[in-house]
């Protein structure tokens, strides 16, 4: 942050765009479009399952929500447990070990869960005729959907942290900066595309005949998506400078030479030193010691040393929310009469604004950084949700639910902004050593606060209320874009640049001046 601090005040506020050319890379530029297209094909798998898991548990146990919530659970929940894990193991694994894994994994659960819904669909009296059998299906659903999701975290952590950083080292910032909005662009576009064509089929075809058509997809990509990331691997050199780097760091000799470097460390201790680190050891200091060495605990202290850790915390912040298109704001929508299409047009409409982030990242980047973009994106993404908050006192429920849409949606542009100033600092700050661990951290923090807010829809889920869900929400916003200003100011040392504000001023007093008296 320091290095980022001091190139800041090197930097003029303003700067000129510049295009990365790939003209220079030292491996065949195609295998950049390989890794876009195998992070296409898993991200549609995965956003697919996401907008259609709500419609089977709906449809499987019509009069109630209870399904639909239970999953939104399990999911949010494993989520949260097991993500700063993921990152750990995929710290101790290789580039292939964690390929496999991946996807074979996200594949073969949504193959699982594809399958187990069609049963449930086409056999749609099981549960009264053998209610046994039905939890069993849907016991099998929610695990395999949330293993789904969880082997999808692994995946966006080997990708977005880890092999687009290894790829542009060496090379012009604004390389990492264009694969960044890229792959975020992916992203947003398969949450946009993946369910209007997910619900084409249901509505033309059948509920039956998408989960069929999710299985079969995940059966065919699976191959597909190995060969396109094995061939990155395989051609870009930096990465399989990386993969050596870890195999060696991983390799049995080189632990116990580690070891044998630390006992000699502490031979060469003097003696008092010695004996001091000896009492240290004795009760408390012992038990804490072996406690940050448990998994889950040691990868939270390495997430908490990071410099980055406050902005990490605000992005986490805006998950605490039911101001998006998910479950509850669906619900509450429908209640105050708005039509279904009509919400999916405006779901649509926000994905669609999302995507106009990654194209508004990169050009503010290039001329204000990455710290001031994510100041400037989050409260603009603050300032859109005041429309939700004054949605609260209109009386008109139709107007109200339309302020809200329209809030939610246009805040996508500020809160994707953000996402990607967050992503990369985070890239730039944490240490190679660290990234996955501090990536898995992370994502399991956004988990759980996710998973509050299905809480807080259980604590408060009469439809009436809902505006008390819109005011909590909203103070999670504040308190995020408060969060990251401290970051800024405590990194940098003020917020404007009053001086460059007063030149401006006095340039075009100096301006009007001139064109007055000609």
């Amino acid at each position: 942050m320091v290095r980022e601090a001091a190139h800041d005040q090197e930097q003029p506020l303003l700067q000129p765009h510049q295009s990365p050319s790939l003209n220079d890379l030292p491996f065949p530029s195609f295998l950049i479009d390989y890794l876009y297209a195998g992070h296409f094909l898993a991200r549609w798998g995965a956003r697919t399952w996401e907008f259609s898991v709500g419609l089977y548990m709906i449809s499987v146990w019509p009069d109630s929500l209870l399904l639909a919530a239970i999953y939104g659970v399990i999911e949010s929940a494993s989520t949260a447990l097991f993500g700063s894990i993921i990152g750990e193991l995929l710290d101790r694994l290789s580039y292939v070990k964690v390929l496999r894994l991946w996807l074979v994994t996200q594949n073969l659960s949504f193959i699982i869960a594809g399958v187990a819904v069609t049963v449930l669909l086409i056999c749609s009296t099981l549960r009264s005729t053998n209610f046994g059998a039905f939890i069993l299906l849907i016991i099998v659903t929610n695990i395999s959907g949330a293993v789904g999701v969880l082997s999808t975290l692994a995946g966006t952590i080997l990708v977005e942290r880890e092999w687009v950083v290894v790829i542009s080292e060496g090379h012009s910032p604004e390389l990492l900066t264009k694969m960044n909005y890229i792959i975020r662009r992916i992203d947003l576009t398969c949450k946009l595309l993946a369910p209007i064509v997910t619900s084409f089929i249901i509505s033309f075809v059948s509920l039956k005949a998408s989960a069929i058509a999710l299985a079969l997809w995940n059966i065919i990509s699976v191959w597909v998506e190995y060969w396109l990331f094995l061939s990155v691997l395989g051609g870009i050199p930096a990465l399989g400078e990386s993969s050596q780097k870890r195999l060696l760091r991983l390799s049995p000799t080189n632990v116990e030479d580690s070891s044998s470097t630390s006992d000699m460390r502490k031979s060469l201790l003097p003696h008092d030193e010695g004996s001091l680190a000896v009492v240290e050891k004795r009760g408390g200091w012992k038990i804490i010691e072996r406690f940050s060495k448990v998994p889950f605990v040691g990868a939270w202290i390495v997430y908490l040393q990071q410099d980055v850790v406050l902005p990490g915390v605000s992005l986490a912040l805006l998950y605490f929310t039911v101001l998006s298109f998910g479950i509850l704001m669906i619900a509450a929508l429908e209640w105050n009469g708005i039509p279904a299409y009509v919400i999916g047009i405006a779901r649509g409409i926000s994905a669609t604004i999302g995507i106009g982030a990654t194209v508004a990242y990169p050009v503010l980047h290039s001329h204000i950084s990455t710290l001031r973009t994510g100041l400037w994106s989050i409260w603009s993404q603050w300032a859109c949700l005041l429309v939700c908050v004054a949605s609260i006192l209109v009386k008109n429920n139709i107007l109200s639910a339309y302020m809200l849409m329209g809030g939610v949606a246009a805040s996508r542009l500020g809160l994707w902004m953000f996402d990607l100033s967050v992503i990369q600092q985070m890239q730039d700050d944490v240490p190679e050593s660290d990234r996955c661990i501090v990536g898995g951290v992370q994502n399991s923090l956004q988990s759980y606060l996710d998973l509050l807010g299905y809480v807080m829809g259980i604590i408060i889920s009469n439809p009436q209320d809902f505006w008390k869900l819109i005011l909590i929400s909203f103070l999670a916003s504040t308190l995020a874009a408060l969060l990251y200003t401290l970051h800024m100011y405590r990194v940098r040392k003020h917020l404007i640049h009053f001086e460059k504000l007063v030149m401006v001023f006095k340039w075009s007093l100096r301006s009007s001046e001139i064109a007055t008296a000609n």
